[in-house]
């Protein structure tokens, strides 16, 4: 773990979980396991707001707790996964999806496990219902059953997935923090690993939930608040009917990261190809998603019969043409597709690991250019190519003059993007007798690109807490008088009143929320497309130590 991951995470965790629990984050990514005596001495921080800290951390999956390490009786020791707190960067992206594949059921479904932690299924159908109700015209609600089948398919595809159940303990520690609604008592011992269908049988089995009527609609007024309050109290004392208590689900995030890939390689061959062969390699990835182990270096074979009677019949592809196709992608030099074979018209696979690899590398290219010219980027892709280069190869093959050649190079070599080998034909390392050859070194320089990437979206969050906090009093003031609107709107107020309160924001002020939610949103949207380069870079170093192993 590095300084840059430790600094993003304590970024992400200030802003969605408060100062308490970074500190409290931060002190353990710092130091690695420990009991909550040590952390307590170590923070400075009381022992009540050190327990709400863990359990805040349990609840979102970003802290694992196991029996002390000097054996039986010994304190229990916490520990958090970096990983898990990192994935909050991509939160908005998991949503997006969920709400492109099922609408916006699928969105508030994937928003509330996500802000919770995990969630009963019952608990989650009630609340995104009653979100959706709210939004409705009046008179309308939402369905519990719509929400069950949303949330239904959403397990099975595999996007949601039950909580790993925790063996009950047979003594607890008194001074052991549980986690608050957490399936199970607090064991002496939890696995860290994620649930699979293989560890855990009923990981992805929908229970039968007993849940009948329609989303209701906020109350306001005291009124409301009493009557909410005994709605409350009532449905507290119904809650043992839904038939899943104890049944709690988080967001397959493994999934989703599935997902991103199979996408990021359908765009990568619709770029480079067409539309229809995207479409092919589309129809390819949904038909192995099933039997492809999330680390396989490719899919299973596919036959070519297979893939045509697979296609969509929309796009009226003959088989001659797919042929075609097909052959096109085996022989093109990214080698999105291989043949595996020459049974049922051909046996063909994506290749996953290379798909990868191709775009971790066009992305080092684009990084290079976009940083020091479309000269130096042709210097980095002729040393990718041709792996080994003395400086006079280069400046041959490149077709750049010498002195802007060698320039360039140790441009390169001082940012670690090229690496220079030596290689003597004496053992004294004499330089008239040695031999020195530039190359690149693709998964060094894409953990380097990596970490330059953690750095630059914490500098991102930094500089938008930072505008956010300069423009904190007029950010409170307009939230105060939108506020004011809706209840005045909700009100029926004449227009004159509404005009008036408007106007309570001065024209300089109006100006000033504009350019700062303009600049906001600019950042934010950096924020998620350099996420972007991360999951892909993530995605090929994994690639990568899975295949040499």
């Amino acid at each position: 773990m590095t300084a840059q991951e430790v600094r993003l995470c304590g970024l992400l965790l200030r802003e969605h979980f408060g100062e308490v629990v970074e500190k409290v984050g931060t002190h353990l990514l710092r130091s690695g396991t420990q009991n909550l005596r040590t952390i307590i001495h170590e923070t400075g921080v009381s022992l009540d707001l050190v327990k709400k800290s863990l359990c805040v951390l349990m609840q979102h999956g970003a802290c694992v707790f196991s029996s002390g390490r000097k054996g039986p009786g010994s304190p229990t020791e916490y520990q958090v996964t970096c990983d898990r707190i990192l994935r909050i960067l991509r939160y908005p992206r998991y949503i997006y999806t969920a709400k492109t594949l099922y609408g916006d059921t699928g969105e508030l479904i994937i928003e509330e496990l996500l802000q919770r932690g995990h969630m009963t299924m019952s608990s989650t159908v009630k609340t995104v219902a009653d979100r959706l109700t709210q939004n409705m015209e009046e008179g309308h609600s939402m369905d519990y059953n719509e929400v069950s089948a949303a949330f239904s398919k959403l397990v099975e595809t595999h996007f949601l997935q039950r909580c790993p159940p925790m063996a009950v303990a047979q003594t607890t520690d008194k001074t052991t923090p549980g986690t608050p609604a957490a399936p199970g008592t607090p064991a002496e011992a939890v696995s860290t690993t994620t649930p699979t269908p293989e560890s855990f049988p009923d990981c992805y089995k929908v229970p039968d939930v007993t849940l009948i009527g329609r989303g209701k609609r906020q109350l306001s007024g005291e009124d409301g608040e009493d009557q909410r309050n005994a709605k409350k109290a009532k449905l507290d004392s119904e809650v043992r009917t839904h038939g899943d208590e104890g049944i709690y689900w988080q967001v397959t995030f493994e999934r989703f990261h599935l997902h991103f890939r199979d996408q990021a390689i359908i765009n990568a061959v619709a770029s480079r190809l067409d539309q229809t062969s995207s479409e092919i390699v589309r129809t390819m990835l949904r038909m192995s998603e099933v039997l492809t182990s999330p680390t396989a270096t490719c899919t299973k074979p596919l036959s070519a019969n297979e893939i045509f009677r697979a296609l969509p019949t929309s796009y009226n592809i003959p088989r001659p043409i797919l042929d075609q196709y097909l052959t096109l992608l085996v022989d093109d030099p990214m080698e999105f597709v291989g043949k595996a074979g020459e049974s049922g018209g051909g046996m063909y696979v994506v290749n996953l690991h290379k798909a990868l690899s191709n775009l971790a590398r066009a992305t080092l290219e684009s990084v290079v250019q976009e940083r020091f010219g479309s000269r130096s980027a042709r210097i980095f892709r002729l040393l990718l190519r041709k792996r080994h280069l003395e400086q006079k190869q280069v400046e041959d093959f490149a077709m750049i003059p010498a002195k802007e050649a060698k320039d360039m190079l140790y441009t390169l070599l001082s940012q670690n993007l090229v690496q220079l080998q030596e290689i003597p034909k004496t053992p004294d390392y004499a330089p008239s007798r040695t031999f020195y050859l530039y190359t690149v070194n693709q998964l060094p320089t894409a953990r380097m690109l990596l970490q330059n990437c953690y750095k630059t979206v914490a500098n991102l969050i930094e500089r938008r807490l930072f505008e956010t906090k300069e423009s904190k009093r007029l950010l409170e003031k307009s939230q105060r008088i939108e506020a004011i609107l809706a209840s005045l709107q909700a009100s029926g107020a004449e227009p004159e009143q509404l005009k008036e309160v408007e106007e309570m924001i001065t024209a300089p002020e109006k100006q000033q929320l504009d350019a700062l939610r303009l600049h906001v949103n600019k950042l934010d949207s950096a924020e998620n497309q350099v996420d972007e380069t991360i999951f892909l870079l993530e995605c090929y170093i994994d690639s990568t130590a899975t295949t040499t192993r």
